[in-house]
């Protein structure tokens, strides 16, 4: 069977595509030429059209000729074409299929096709050499090969300088082991520099290395499989991708100058070439575009050419989707943009509104106009050129939010505005009893200053500074003075502040600046009288930024805070009026320049009776309320209260002591909750489901959550004991269900029996509410707050010979102290001391001096006893983990001393301190209060203080000072004899 294949139908979808192309008006010429190019390869010979090619699935020999003289037709117009394009490129002699050896070029990043410019930098100075001289011997020709990507590694993650530099680094084999074999033989065109720009001519194949430096190889010239040209596939896909270019160049007008230097170097297209401008000008990666380079196919070729373009279609039209998603949002906000200025314009000539630095201005006269006559003449007129600054600068420079910042902070202070205080000292005296109990110095010394500033018509600001332990009300209390003086409060803490601008304020050059604490503080309170609690200031750092402790001279001086400078207003305030309380637990850590302007108030702590009162009156009714329980479900009994103190919360303050009732109260609201569980049960029903095994057994579980130890230690009037209420829980006989009822209506199971009938008609027997009152005492106390912490500090009942009790003062308020002497051993000229305990420096020596004194004392009333003489004696002060310092030991450790040599014990429940000279003289010592509460919780009845502290002793409160026999020594030869009075002795001046 023949087949007759003619070429004139695809000619003419070859005409009509050619003529839709030319009729499109944008359509670039050199495209137009690339088409007519093509179509010239279908109308050179018409004959060929004419002709008709016959085959036959048999083996006819009469078609063999036919096949064969086509098949040298064909073969002849290809190498016409080829030595067309040869020509058309640069006519050279000799030619460029003459040469079998060039310089190999590694091209790191893309090969070079045939027409197209390459420029290409030359690091290797020998490489670059031998172009030079190829090029002066009328040789211009070098092979450019792509370079391989380097094995093992990722070619999308080296960048583009690590590449380069591993090109430079390879010489000779291993250069020629990493070059592709497929390449380019190029024109060298110029050279200038260490640039080299190529021209690609033919394709070339790597037989063998002739050189290495520079590499040099030997090359065959390849050449197009031959290929049909009339072939329907070639053709189709030769039209698709020249249909793709077309779509492509709409698009990019990059392209077009590609087309247009293509065409002028290369001359017309052919399928060939057609394939290489396809592939060179897309955007493939360097192995995609060496895959087309090595492909002799033209088919393929084209197809693989194909494939590129339409991936750039695809590229293109994202590129121009997100192009022109990006422009419609640029112009939908310049449109609204637009349409704001034209809205703002239109309201500002209607006068409805005005722009943003018109508003800022007239806001900030708006606020200052209420003070403005009471605003310092210096700050009106800072004011005013900041607003006409402001009017000057644009919105958008930085300086306009330094000023506008500016601006509204000194606007926003409270200029000359003062709050009405309060003269009554009665209602001031009323509040601050309300919130604390004692510190009645410091009370006193707020009335005197209300009570001034009534005299005077108008107060003056102070600086207080509240001492004492922590937990006694200091911080607390200034509140509560705010409240009496009817002053606003604001309080910040400087421990550990190391920063001055902190209080200062930074200038407001630098980003990010804020004023200081007090032009922050007015700003808050809005009056310029607030009450300023400075907490901690004991606690000051110092670091690099300056030092705080300095800079509050200024802030706490009463003589110059009236113009206290901050540096970021940089215009003086007024804080004469404003009354600062600090507050500090050691007010030996102050600085002394500091100390010096403030006024001292110390709060020593608070005794039993004081605590009592607190934990009664404030910190039980406090916490009651906050955990949300009635009085009458719970009562603490003093003697409850007095143990916690006592063997839990021994310290000066009552925080510890807030903690400790706080966990009592969760645990008495735990419990109730639990009783109020056990109790809640369900309605009843005359029909109960389930077996009585059931329910049963979750009464018994209810009984067991209620019986609880403390309700056997409830009155019977007030509780039902275990036994009763057990009596009184749900019983169950058969379906019927007898919820709780009191004692004397219980039934028993036989009169259940007996009422059967009556019981089935029951629905429902309301239960009784038990009030269970959780009572706390001495004997439970352990249940809620566990083991005590602290026992008796008392060691001895009575101090044996060599013993002798001190008082002490610690951070924790006052506490005893035992000084204990014996001897180690006694020999002729064996006289000394040895000391252990943890002592201090000052300790030491107060021994050593004890025992000096001890041994003049022991002369004078016993001549004849050899005593410290020859005995070696050692002094312990109990307990030796504490450390323990401070020169009021002395006359302590000489009784100590003269009760052993003398072998005789000290009075009994007897107590001293002070400090001793060498010549027997008592000096003053401190913490008189403390170490009087640690006397009393000891059960001292004679204590011997300094005559210089007598002062001191005096201003305690009675509280404080009942019960005790005190006794003020100038000398130790009083404290000898009353340490050493014999009881007949004193009997008798009784």
């Amino acid at each position: 069977m023949l087949k007759v294949i003619s070429s004139t139908c695809l000619r003419g979808r070859f005409h009509t595509a050619a003529t839709n192309f030319r009729h499109g008006g944008d359509w670039n010429p050199a495209l137009l030429r690339m088409l007519a190019s093509l179509r010239s390869l279908n109308s050179r010979d018409h004959n060929l059209h004419k002709r008709a090619f016959f085959c036959s699935d048999t083996s006819d020999s009469g078609s063999e000729p036919v096949v064969e003289v086509e098949a040298k037709a064909e073969q002849a117009e290809v190498e016409e074409a080829d030595s067309k394009s040869s020509s058309a490129i640069v006519p050279t002699n000799p030619r460029p299929e003459d040469y079998l050896t060039v310089v190999a070029l590694p091209l790191p990043h893309r090969p070079l096709f045939p027409g197209f410019y390459m420029p290409v930098y030359v690091k290797d100075p020998k490489l670059l050499a031998a172009l030079v001289e190829s090029r002066k011997r009328q040789a211009p020709y070098a092979g450019a090969f792509l370079l391989k990507d380097e094995p093992g590694t990722d070619p999308s993650l080296a960048s583009g300088s690590e590449k380069e530099k591993s090109i430079h680094d390879l010489k000779g084999k291993e250069l020629f082991n990493r070059l592709h074999e497929v390449g380019t033989l190029a024109q060298i065109t110029s050279i200038q520099g260490d640039q080299v720009v190529l021209i690609g001519h033919r394709r070339l194949r790597i037989t063998e290395m002739a050189s290495e430096d520079p590499l040099t190889v030997k090359v065959d010239h390849l050449k197009d499989k031959p290929y049909n040209k009339d072939d329907d596939l070639i053709k189709a896909t030769s039209f698709e991708v020249i249909s793709t270019l077309r779509d492509v160049l709409k698009m990019s007008s990059l392209w077009r100058d590609h087309v247009q230097t293509y065409t002028q170097h290369i001359g017309d297209f052919n399928f060939p070439r057609l394939a290489d401008f396809g592939a060179a000008i897309s955007g493939a990666n360097k192995q995609q575009c060496q895959q087309v380079l090595e492909e002799l196919d033209v088919y393929k070729r084209l197809k693989l050419t194909l494939e590129l373009v339409k991936k750039e279609v695809e590229i293109s039209k994202i590129q121009e989707s997100i192009a022109k998603a990006i422009e419609e949002k640029i112009s939908g906000e310049q449109r609204r943009y637009l349409l704001n200025e034209q809205l703002k314009a239109i309201k500002k000539e209607l006068g409805v509104e005005t722009d943003d630095k018109t508003a800022l201005s007239a806001k900030f006269r708006e606020r200052l106009d209420p003070n403005k006559d009471k605003c310092p003449p210096h700050v009106l007129q800072v004011i005013e050129e900041e607003l006409t600054k402001l009017q000057l600068l644009e919105a958008s420079s930085s300086e306009f939010n330094v000023t506008r910042n500016y601006l509204d902070w000194l606007t926003a202070l409270p200029w000359g505005t003062y709050s009405d205080e309060n003269f009554d000292v009665l209602q001031a005296q009323t509040i601050l009893d309300e919130d604390h109990y004692g510190l009645t110095d410091v009370k006193e010394r707020i009335l005197e200053f209300i009570a001034v500033g009534k005299l005077r018509g108008i107060s003056q600001g102070k600086i207080i500074c509240l001492s004492g332990p922590p937990g006694v009300g200091k911080t607390s209390i200034g509140r509560s003075i705010a409240r009496a003086l009817n002053r606003k409060f604001y309080r910040f803490s400087v421990g550990g502040l190391a920063d001055v601008a902190e209080i200062k304020g930074h200038r407001r050059t630098y980003i990010g600046a804020m004023p200081g604490k007090m032009v922050q503080c007015l700003k808050n309170v809005g009056t310029a009288n607030p009450l300023v609690l400075i907490d901690e200031i004991d606690k000051l750092g110092r670091g690099h930024a300056g030092d705080p402790a300095s800079a509050l001279l200024e802030l706490l001086d009463p003589e110059q805070n009236a113009n206290f400078l901050d540096h970021y207003l940089d215009v003086t305030i007024d804080l004469s009026k404003v009354l600062f309380v600090c507050t500090a637990n050691v007010v030996e850590m102050i600085p002394n320049p500091l100390l010096d302007r403030m006024e001292i108030i110390s709060i020593a702590g608070y005794i039993t009776d004081e605590k009592m009162h607190i934990a009664r009156d404030y910190l039980e009714k406090t916490t009651r309320e906050a955990c949300g329980i009635k009085p009458e479900q719970v009562e603490v009994t003093d003697a409850a209260l007095l143990a916690l103190i006592e063997n839990y919360c021994r310290e000066a303050g009552v925080r510890n002591l807030q903690k400790h009732i706080e966990k009592i109260y969760r645990k008495i609201a735990l419990r109730l909750v639990r009783q109020e569980s056990s109790k809640e049960i369900p309605p009843a029903q005359s029909q109960v489901e389930g077996p009585a095994e059931e329910v049963k057994a979750d009464n018994s579980n209810e009984t067991d959550a209620v019986a609880t130890p403390e309700n056997t230690n409830e009155s019977s009037d007030e509780t039902v004991n275990a036994e009763n209420f057990r009596a009184a829980e749900a019983l169950i006989v058969g379906d019927t269900v007898v919820t709780n009822a009191p004692s004397d209506q219980i039934q028993t199971p036989t009169d259940l029996k007996q009422n059967s009938a009556e019981s089935k008609n029951i629905q429902e027997i309301e239960a009784p509410k038990l009030s269970e009152k959780v009572l706390v005492d001495t004997s439970n106390l352990s249940d809620f707050v566990g083991k005590p912490v602290f026992h008796a500090e008392r060691i001895y009942d009575h101090t044996p010979i060599g013993v002798v009790m001190g008082l002490a003062w610690t951070a924790m308020g006052g506490s005893t102290l035992y000084i204990e002497t014996t001897q180690i051993e006694q020999a002729e000229g064996k006289g000394s001391l040895q000391l252990t305990g943890q002592l201090g420096d000052v300790m030491k020596e107060s021994a050593q001096i004890a025992h000096t004194v001890a041994r003049a004392i022991l002369l004078e009333k016993e001549p004849e006893n050899p005593f410290f003489a020859n005995t070696k004696l050692h002094l312990h002060v109990p307990a030796g983990a504490t450390p323990k310092d401070g020169p009021s030991a002395g006359c302590t450790m000489i009784t100590s001393m003269l009760s052993l040599a003398m072998k005789k014990p000290v009075k009994k429940d007897l107590a001293m301190t002070g400090e001793v000279t060498l010549t027997g003289r008592i000096l003053p010592i401190g913490g008189v209060k403390e170490k009087a509460i640690a006397a009393r919780r000891s059960e001292v009845k004679s204590i011997i203080f300094p005559s210089a502290n007598k002062r001191d002793f005096d201003e305690l409160a009675p509280n404080v000072k009942e019960g005790l026999d005190v006794h003020f020594v100038d000398n130790y030869s009083q404290i000898f004899e009353i340490a050493f009075r014999d009881d007949s002795d004193q009997h008798k001046e009784e």
